[in-house]
């Protein structure tokens, strides 16, 4: 996981960097993960856990911009330090990397708040470049997590039940951008797409669910958690 500078995506020094409480159960990962933030630049590791307990006590202690989380850990997994956090109502905003993570993981921690999942076998400045997206308010979801978190939802909530069709990837990509205000022209630049495909999907996704315009759209969303 040693990083390159030729790989890394640096910005100049800012006045305050982006604090960061990174917790794994293996060292050489944490050693990664601090040489990593380094070369970037605007990344400060203020803490690193090996287990749940320190992660919490970290976060209580620190209050910092993000949490960087492994999935699975000694003495409870990241699961349970994101119920934890919430139910503590602290401000801080998660990401995990995880090694792997299955459906059921994913919206369990969507559920609770997670903001940011990189998978341990993609290319380090993508970890940058996610927790920097996070930091500034967004969210950063591989196209096939949303697409496979999306589905599951609407299948548990009965949304492809009787007189409902079910939405295809791209509407669900879709759904989630819409409801999450981005304009039609940023949904096109996102999934390369002209802004004409998007008010067609958009459209469809109307007549699929039953419901009238983008404000509609985005309470169901939020109702049915996929927000």
């Amino acid at each position: 996981m040693t990083p390159t500078p030729s790989t890394i995506p640096t910005t100049s020094t800012p006045s305050t960097p982006i604090r960061l409480v990174a917790v794994d159960d293996h060292p050489i990962v944490l050693e990664g993960l601090e040489r990593l933030f380094r070369l970037a630049g605007d990344l400060e590791i203020v803490a690193r856990c090996v287990n749940a307990g320190e992660a919490i006590e970290a976060v209580r202690l620190h209050r910092p911009d993000i949490l960087l989380l492994d999935l699975r850990l000694p003495g409870g997994s990241g699961l349970d330090v994101l119920d934890r956090l919430r139910r503590e109502d602290l401000p801080t905003r998660a990401v995990l990397l995880a090694g792997s993570i299955n459906e059921d993981e994913l919206l369990e921690a969507l559920q609770l708040g997670v903001r940011g999942v990189v998978l341990k076998e993609m290319a380090p400045e993508l970890l940058v470049r996610c927790i920097r997206t996070v930091h500034a308010g967004g969210r950063w979801l591989e196209n096939g997590f949303l697409s496979k978190a999306l589905e599951t939802l609407l299948d548990r909530d009965g949304v492809a039940g009787p007189g409902r069709q079910v939405l295809s990837t791209r509407e669900l990509e879709i759904v989630r951008l819409a409801a999450t205000g981005h304009h039609n022209k940023e949904i096109a630049e996102t999934l390369n797409i002209t802004e004409g495909t998007v008010k067609v999907h958009l459209h469809n996704v109307y007549e699929k669910l039953g419901i009238e315009g983008r404000v509609e759209l985005t309470i169901y969303a939020r109702d049915h958690g996929w927000v």
